[in-house]
């Protein structure tokens, strides 16, 4: 059975919010939308003929390159919630994916806008806009839930980050094309920082991903503060792999 349905150009998942996804205030966690969202982008792809199944024929895959999380009004466990998706076409060289997620009342909760691009699987790089147009002959109306896509996310210059630790990517870490998901970049980034400071609620969350990681891999961990918000980039060998900026 399809977990999706159409309204027009958007498509809508109904969830019930599991306690699995919550932290001890019983809120969703970022990473848990994070989640929700991912599914949801590959159901609502896939019924408009550029899904996993389509792409993984021809030895391509969609990554996420960045992300903008809006937090409205938490979404709580228990909580009756509908999750929407868009497609939004192409933007250079990134594709252009909006989520709305609304509570009971019809309310914005959370709300994201996210920028993908497509890799073929085999040698990791990047497939153009103009060689995925055949899969992406779609009409659909535009609308935003964030108005402006997703920035690249920087630490900020001048100041020196302090490294926190390091992560080996391992077994939990990775989804179904062999590298980290993207979700767990933002669970790493979060338990960097302080935890009376992570239990806070939440403005916005950023992240660029920069470079792939994968199994056994080692990334250190450096973080700063910056008034009310915090950053938190991973290396490997000396390389950004991903920033987050957590805005509190």
């Amino acid at each position: 059975m399809n977990p999706v349905s159409r309204e027009g150009y958007k498509f809508r998942q109904d969830i019930f919010i599991p306690c699995y996804q919550t932290d001890r205030k019983l809120l969703l966690k970022p990473a848990a939308f994070m989640d929700l969202a991912q599914e949801i982008a590959y159901w609502a792809a896939q019924e408009l003929g550029f899904g996993y199944d389509t792409l993984h024929v021809h030895h391509t895959a969609w990554v996420l390159s960045r992300m903008h999380i809006r937090f409205v009004k938490p979404a709580a466990w228990r909580d009756r919630v509908a999750l929407y998706t868009w497609h939004k076409g192409a933007a250079g060289l990134f594709y252009i994916r909006d989520f709305d997620l609304q509570n009971e009342a019809g309310e914005h909760s959370v709300v994201c806008t996210s920028s993908w691009v497509v890799i073929n699987e085999e040698t990791r790089r990047l497939v153009r806009p103009e060689d995925m147009a055949h899969f992406l002959e779609v009409d659909y109306d535009v609308d935003d839930a964030v108005k402006e896509a997703a920035p690249k996310v920087v630490l900020p210059k001048g100041v020196e980050p302090e490294c926190v630790g390091e992560h080996r990517v391992a077994f939990s870490d990775l989804d179904l094309i062999g590298h980290t998901n993207n979700a767990r970049y933002v669970v790493w980034a979060m338990d960097c920082i302080p935890l009376e400071q992570a239990e806070q609620a939440l403005k916005d969350v950023y992240v660029s991903f920069n470079k792939e990681t994968k199994a056994d891999e080692t990334v250190q961990l450096y973080r700063l503060q910056e008034g009310s918000s915090w950053y938190v980039e991973g290396r490997v060998d000396g390389k950004s792999c991903f920033v987050v900026k957590l805005e509190y």
